[in-house]
């Protein structure tokens, strides 16, 4: 099996500018995702996308085997990340000579993940022989129990109202938090039809403490802080 892991880094950032790069635990933040891709030891080849220069250098340094530029299209604030992904990947295949079969995404945002969630998510797109699999967490919110929506009229409405109406939260269906720590595709499907959900979509469980990523000043600090102080339990 022939798998690629993609790692796309944009340049801008309005949330919190220079994330990509900016110090974490003693390294470039980027640099969390290539040495979770490498040490997985499932990948035949470790790409990175960016449209900044200074990025790309950061991520060869830290090892990443391949760098994709990425086109300038691709890099503004409205821009979708599926497309980026299929441009890294058909750049890598071309210079490389050979087709993958698996196609891995490690958001670089989500450096709590482990290799063992990376290595979980691969077994369970190839042992059930699903179209993809996304990580996520138990969900804090519930959209039947207390998720609530902001109607046209202004009133607050749960997201997903039941009849009759669910009244124990331990009565709801579970429900996750997406926490895009780790997403995986058949290549040839994805490469035909990008998308996140798919008839036959799975979700590898992550717990809360390695489901946190990174918007803002305060995600960043929050992120340093499990890192420094409960090292032992991701």
């Amino acid at each position: 099996m022939e798998r690629i892991a993609t790692i796309c880094a944009r340049g801008g950032s309005k949330g919190l500018p220079g994330k990509n790069i900016r110090p974490l635990c003693g390294k470039p933040l980027i640099a969390h995702s290539i040495e979770q891709a490498r040490d997985a030891g499932v990948f035949s080849a470790i790409v990175v996308s960016s449209d900044s220069d200074e990025i790309l250098r950061e991520a060869e340094r830290w090892g990443a085997e391949h760098l994709v530029v990425r086109p300038a299209e691709m890099a503004i604030d409205s821009a979708s990340k599926l497309p980026v992904i299929a441009h890294a990947v058909t750049k890598t295949e071309e210079a490389m000579g050979r087709v993958f079969d698996l196609i891995v995404d490690l958001d670089v945002t989500s450096p709590l993940r482990n290799v063992d969630d990376i290595r979980g998510s691969v077994a369970l797109c190839e042992e059930r022989n699903v179209t993809n699999v996304i990580t996520g967490a138990p969900a804090r919110k519930i959209p039947y129990f207390n998720l609530v929506e902001i109607n046209a009229d202004g009133v607050a409405t749960l997201s997903k109202p039941t009849t009759p109406r669910i009244e124990r939260r331990q009565d709801c269906p579970p429900c996750f938090d997406m926490n895009a720590a780790v997403y995986v595709w058949k290549r040839n499907i994805f490469m035909e039809t990008p998308g996140v959900f798919y008839v036959d979509t799975l979700l590898y469980e992550m717990p809360e403490i390695r489901s946190h990523d990174i918007d803002t000043p305060l995600d960043f600090d929050f992120v340093e802080l499990i890192m420094t102080k409960y090292a032992d339990s991701l």
